[in-house]
């Protein structure tokens, strides 16, 4: 991929957590590089605990990498760039005083929209979620799946080229989550905005992606990159298609292992801890 083509370049990316030879030290990232297209929708997935949220973190400019480097649309990351990168966590983070409406006009405040701007591009946000009817209501007037709506239509309101979505249906029934899925992707074909989406789900990862970047256990390096062959937008009957089943039996295959690693190097970890623990309580 060239530098024209790649929305986002990271290169070597490594990170870690506290010092070396301290009982809290994490080395949670090693010597990731990744290319990823603009207009791409790329899963990142892989056991817990392997890093991709810190890697999402780095790309959002949020986290500085221990070692290594990303680049955003050919500008090197040193900070947040709120008019580059628009993020949606799993939590929708509404503040539940404010309205739907109110919340997303807030968030433009953040990032400098002029003021005669912000509603209009809040109304077409909640237009392209299917919202535009719950403007008035409160967070805590609507269900999960719509909070979640609200506020994807928050970082679509900031109209930047990339969206940073850390398990943004993580913790939605799994029916609420196919159909969020089938928004996204169709939200993907119109738009062409650049997706970095982080998830534990291997079914919503074949789904959703045009790639999908498959992690090692701790500390967390990409083990392969599955392409995802099936045009935006997705219809449902693509989860029935064998080829759909391959893919998802395919990213199974590259994972169990890993997430046997994980689970074995976190028995060790948790003993540590707790030694440690006890010694400070004996201290104190």
């Amino acid at each position: 991929m060239t530098a024209a083509e790649a929305a986002i370049r990271i290169c070597d990316v490594s990170h870690q957590f506290g010092e070396i030879g301290q009982a809290r030290h994490v080395q949670a990232l090693k010597d990731t590089s990744l290319d990823i297209a603009r207009g791409e929708l790329h899963c990142l997935i892989g056991p817990s605990g392997c890093g991709k949220s810190t890697l999402l973190s780095v790309i959002g400019g949020l986290t500085k990498p221990t070692t290594g480097s990303v680049t955003v649309s050919g500008k090197p990351v040193r900070g947040p760039m709120p008019h580059d990168i628009a993020y949606v966590f799993q939590e929708s983070a509404l503040f539940p005083w404010n309205t739907v409406l109110e919340n997303i006009v807030l968030g433009m405040k953040f990032q400098g929209v002029p003021k005669a701007k912000r509603r209009d591009r809040a109304r077409r946000a909640l237009e392209a979620v299917g919202l535009e009817a719950f403007a008035q209501h409160f967070p805590g007037q609507l269900s999960g799946g719509m909070r979640q709506r609200a506020a994807l239509a928050r970082a679509l309101s900031l109209e930047t080229d990339i969206l940073l979505m850390d398990e943004p249906f993580g913790a939605l029934d799994e029916q609420t989550r196919m159909v969020l899925g089938e928004d996204l992707s169709v939200l993907l074909s119109r738009s062409h905005k650049t997706i970095v989406f982080v998830t534990h789900s291997l079914g919503e990862a074949v789904f959703l992606a045009d790639r999908v970047a498959v992690f090692s256990a701790r500390p967390g390096t990409i083990k392969q990159i599955i392409a995802v062959d099936e045009p935006h937008p997705r219809k449902p009957s693509f989860m029935t298609a064998l080829k759909f089943h391959a893919l998802r039996d395919q990213l199974y295959g590259l994972l169990h292992d890993e997430i046997r690693k994980s689970i074995a190097e976190t028995a060790p970890l948790r003993r540590r801890y707790d030694d440690t623990a006890e010694k400070n309580e004996g201290v104190a």
